[in-house]
């Protein structure tokens, strides 16, 4: 397998694009550590039933080896303490993906920042925002003690498109192009060390929150395309997953380092597909059918 040996840390993996990533990951034979803050005993305050333990398990089951940890990522002392179990555990860390979210239900979408809630938004900031600087401060001298370590700050819109377009909330704009910024910035601290830093999104993805939205599931996805005809360009969380697993597997990743990237972006790059075969590129889509108000059509597009 092409990532056997490897040790990654999906930082948020519990759901949606963590846990696509985590599988894809075990997939190419890493092993796994899966964090989040619900397990079988105790749900975060999302009321959410998807567990990290059931993320590990599909590692495993994908070939990789899964182990979950519960962990805050706002508490600093519970992720260095995961750190040190991933020191003492496995000896070293390749690739961090730092997917901490969290904002869905805080988010108030079309209003400005005098009509947002305050403490919903500056939460949704810290969750989107300090999450991750609190684990690469703890996760990332492990990860260069190593040559050749990637970082994989998880994202919604690539730079360009967020640069162009604002994101409905100042929070959320904010929240989103902030971590695509983090990476640029980790990139200059990591490059003298081996290592490569990129921030990545996946397009608009059937995550386990976006079906229920609709209230479909994934073998009758189409169904949703009724309510929302754009929703024909939607993607799995394995497709970001395999982008992830494709650039940790990519001997001259370096030469992103700095970078956004999408899942589409990657997929043309690296060859791989969705699980129905095909290619979604998204933000091309939204720029070029969707904003424009073009019917939808995703031909071409995936």
């Amino acid at each position: 397998m092409a990532l056997s040996g490897t040790v990654a840390l999906v930082a948020g993996g519990t759901r949606g694009a963590g846990r696509g990533i985590a599988v894809e990951l075990g997939a190419a034979g890493a092993t796994v550590y899966v964090t989040g803050r619900t397990t079988r005993e105790r749900r975060s305050e999302y009321g959410r039933p998807e567990t990290i333990e059931q993320t590990a398990e599909l590692v495993t089951e994908a070939g990789g080896n899964g182990i979950p940890v519960r962990v805050d990522h706002l508490v600093a002392s519970e992720v260095a303490a995961l750190v040190a179990r991933i020191r003492e555990e496995s000896g070293r860390l390749d690739v961090l993906v730092n997917d901490i979210w969290g904002g869905e239900y805080l988010v108030e979408w079309n209003k400005p920042v005098w009509a947002h809630d305050l403490e919903r938004g500056l939460r949704m900031l810290r969750l989107a925002v300090d999450t991750h600087l609190i684990t690469a401060h703890h996760a990332l001298p492990l990860l260069i003690e190593r040559p050749g370590g990637l970082l994989v700050e998880v994202t919604d819109g690539t730079e360009e498109y967020n640069r162009e377009n604002y994101r409905l909330s100042p929070f959320y704009d904010l929240a989103k192009t902030a971590v695509t910024r983090m990476a640029w910035a980790h990139a200059r601290d990591l490059a003298p060390h081996g290592a490569t830093s990129v921030s990545l999104t996946p397009g608009w993805m059937r995550s386990e929150i976006m079906l229920d939205e609709f209230g479909v599931a994934e073998h009758n996805w189409r169904d949703a395309t009724e309510r929302e005809p754009h929703f024909v360009v939607s993607e799995t969380p394995r497709f970001v997953g395999r982008a992830v697993a494709a650039l940790a597997a990519d001997p001259d990743r370096a030469r992103w380092n700095g970078r956004s990237l999408s899942s589409g972006d990657l997929a043309r790059e690296y060859g791989f597909t969705d699980l129905d075969g095909s290619q979604p590129d998204c933000w091309r889509y939204l720029r070029e059918v969707m904003d424009p108000g073009k019917p939808a059509d995703a031909t071409g597009y995936r």
